[in-house]
């Protein structure tokens, strides 16, 4: 099975790389790909460069085997700015892998707004999808589309490619690239936030110093 977990990560932290980590472990993954969205069309454009968020990815993931850097959205979408849909990332997925179970991870936020995501519905044709959630989290009352692909059943998504909803309990630090960027432009130290090399990185390239 392959995990899936993207984002814009300006800057990479240790709540995304914590989290990639806990999920290959929970779940047994082969890998989890770890996918910078190119030109994201419900949040906020990066601050950086294509190029510079995978360098800090890639740097981020180095001593971590089943860590993988996956930049497909980049090499297709950056050149033309057009918006990057998850649908189509995990459609070239499930291309690249037709018989292997996928797992794409969302956490609870994204879940909530899930059905405002370019054709959302097609998301189950390519993949499970796995709601990471905090400790004391209560599932709200799901429409029939969710309760129908809804299963407590960790095994049942390496039975089938696709198509089930499964709530995990993962250790969620309570980080964020905002308020990294934040305090780098603060001049303040964001040590234990993420990782050294990243650090030093945004140093050397003077990324983020400016709000």
């Amino acid at each position: 099975m392959i995990g899936i977990l993207g984002g814009t990560f300006d800057p990479v932290h240790y709540g995304h790389l914590r989290s990639a980590l806990e999920v290959k472990d929970i779940f047994g993954l082969d890998e989890v790909r770890l996918i910078p969205s190119a030109n994201p069309p419900h949040r906020q454009q990066p601050a950086t460069s294509a190029k510079m968020r995978r360098q800090m990815l890639a740097l981020a993931i180095k001593n971590q085997p089943g860590l993988k850097v996956d930049t497909r959205e980049l090499d297709r979408y950056d050149v033309d700015k057009i918006p990057s849909y998850m649908v189509d990332t995990l459609e070239s997925l499930r291309q690249e892998f037709p018989t292997e179970p996928l797992l794409l991870f969302i956490g609870t936020d994204a879940f909530k707004y899930l059905t405002g995501w370019h054709q959302w519905q097609r998301l189950f044709d390519y993949a499970h999808i796995v709601v990471m959630t905090r400790p004391g989290f209560e599932i709200d009352v799901l429409d029939d589309f969710f309760k129908a692909r809804l299963t407590q059943e960790i095994n049942s998504l390496s039975q089938t490619v696709a198509g089930k909803l499964y709530f995990s309990q993962v250790t969620q630090l309570d980080i964020s690239a905002t308020a990294i960027r934040g305090i780098i432009a603060d001049k303040q130290n964001p040590v234990f936030l993420l990782p050294d090399a990243v650090i030093e990185y945004i140093k050397q390239h003077k990324l983020y110093e400016t709000h």
